[in-house]
């Protein structure tokens, strides 16, 4: 018996070792951690449990006979995030590239599966060349395994995937299908069709990093909610992201000890916001002074920015900001900025995180492009995502809420449970230069002194219909508050809602716009 302990002891330093000093010095040189320097970062010390780590395929044909690496080129398991159980599996690049086949699809299928049973988050950290071409067909369904637990995992447990080099063709679509998706500068890159195929079909000659990098899919095309420098902050900002979620949307997300008072008024926001709607202003710094020790989480910062998305805490609990940004483009809503919000709704809902809105919000953007683009369609889902939202939802309305952007905006007419206003607060179908213009053109037109008469009719409009307190006086915002106490009035509006039931109608899902 001894022996064969012996005899095991050593089989399981080799596979720790993995494939040999030259593998790991080649992954160093490109800038990249292994998968078990990576794990090391990922879990509390010392409680990473590996299954399968004797795995290997058996495949034949263009020579795979003669190698058949332990792994199989991924690495399984589950260990604890500040004490909490999470699930992984890691591709391996120094075997086979971390190429998908047959066996190494099993491995992951099998975590997935212990994921969804145990009721805990998974992570994919994928470094990986895609389907093993040796293995034919048999790679590609490994992969309808992944994305068919992909759906079915959806709004059940947290799912991210943390792109750390290749992710290309098929292996792309399981990253798009998570909750959240990382990506490190320089050494991920995510695409459907690589460099070559695309300058064989259309001509256009682009490198990695420009067709499916870090920044491009940060920036430009929303694919990636994080974007950083090094794999060590990467895996940093993935364990504080998992701090703020829920295991499971069985569970509500974990509180923190309260060392912000609940009851700190925030003397700040006077200055930090402008009474002037013109005047533009920084929404993440609201945020801060609102949220406890000025902490929060910002989903897709450098995509949409006209829209801020951000995990915090308020009074120790998780909740989810969604609120325009007028530092860029004024805070209108747009095609992306919609995707982005509801996404970040429907995530909030389907994991118990209470919502709140801050809104300054001068409409939908107009033009020809934006209209082309299904504005309509794309905003509808924002409206679509809030209207399906059960957790507890409460409004507060900075400056302008103007037209359907107002309704949008997680208004009381669709549903949020607790309104509140700024006295700087304007609602109205439009801002009152442009409903004068509109309500009074001919009046304007026939005056012998058009700018003054227009002038007075603006007063007029603002002072009868976009006073602070018209929409109060309607039931349609629940009060009107000092900005300093909006910190104490969302703890006590959450704390009442805290234990909010609601029940949508029975189907077998709704058919969101597209």
């Amino acid at each position: 018996m001894r022996s064969r302990v012996e005899e095991l002891r050593e089989l399981r330093d080799r596979v720790l070792a993995g494939p040999g000093d030259k593998a790991t010095a080649a992954q160093h040189a490109r800038g990249k951690l292994t998968v078990r320097e990576r794990l090391e970062l990922l879990f509390d010390k010392g409680t990473f449990v590996e299954t399968e780590a004797l795995r290997r395929h058996r495949a034949t044909g263009f020579g795979l006979e003669d190698r058949r690496p332990h792994t199989d080129g991924v690495v399984t398991g589950w260990g604890e995030v500040d004490g909490r159980t999470v699930f992984v599996y890691a591709h391996d690049f120094r075997i086979f590239g971390g190429a998908l086949g047959e066996a190494h699809a099993q491995k992951i299928h099998k975590i997935m599966d212990l994921a969804l049973a145990a009721g805990a988050p998974v992570v994919g950290l994928c470094d990986g060349a895609g389907a093993r071409i040796q293995e034919g067909v048999t790679a590609l369904a490994g992969y309808g395994g992944i994305f068919q637990r992909n759906v079915r995992g959806s709004g059940v447990i947290p799912q991210i995937s943390v792109i750390m080099g290749p992710c290309a063709g098929g292996a792309a679509y399981s990253p798009a299908l998570t909750d959240f998706v990382f990506m490190v500068r320089g050494t991920s890159q995510m695409f459907i069709t690589g460099p070559d195929v695309v300058q064989a079909v259309t001509g256009e000659q682009i490198g990695h990093d420009a067709l499916g990098g870090a920044d491009v899919h940060a920036r430009t095309s929303g694919v990636a909610a994080f974007a950083y420098d090094d794999e060590e902050s990467c895996l940093e900002d993935v364990r504080h992201l998992l701090a703020y979620l829920p295991a499971n949307n069985r569970e509500l997300p974990p509180a923190e000890p309260v060392h912000d008072p609940v009851d700190r008024r925030c003397e700040a926001l006077a200055d930090l916001v402008p009474a002037d709607p013109q005047r533009a202003y920084d929404m993440r710094h609201v945020i801060a002074e609102i949220a406890d020790d000025g902490e929060y989480f910002e989903v897709h910062e450098l995509w949409a920015a006209n829209v801020v998305c951000a995990l915090a805490r308020l009074g120790g609990q998780t909740v989810g900001f969604v609120a325009n940004q007028p530092l860029v483009t004024a805070g209108v809503l747009d095609i992306e900025a919609s995707e982005k919000a509801a996404r970040f709704v429907q995530f909030c809902d389907a994991f118990n995180i209470p919502l709140v809105t801050l809104v300054d919000v001068p409409g939908f953007l107009p033009g020809v492009d934006q209209e082309h683009g299904g504005v309509i369609r794309h905003g509808a889902k924002l409206l679509y995502a809030y209207c399906n939202a059960t957790v507890p939802r409460v409004q507060v309305i900075l400056r302008k809420a103007y037209g359907g952007a107002y309704i949008v905006m997680d208004s009381r007419s669709i549903g949020c449970d607790v309104s509140l206003a700024w006295p700087t607060n304007e609602i109205a179908v439009m801002g009152a230069e442009g409903a004068a213009n509109v309500v009074f053109r001919r009046e304007i037109a026939a005056s012998p002194d058009p700018e003054e008469t227009r002038r007075a009719r603006i007063e007029e409009y603002r002072r009868e219909l976009m006073h602070p307190y018209y929409a109060a006086e309607r039931g349609l915002v629940d009060d009107v508050i000092d900005p300093a106490d909006t910190r104490t009035e969302l703890i006590r509006a959450l704390d009442m809602l805290r234990h909010k039931h609601a029940q949508l109608p029975g189907r077998k899902h709704g058919n969101q716009p597209q």
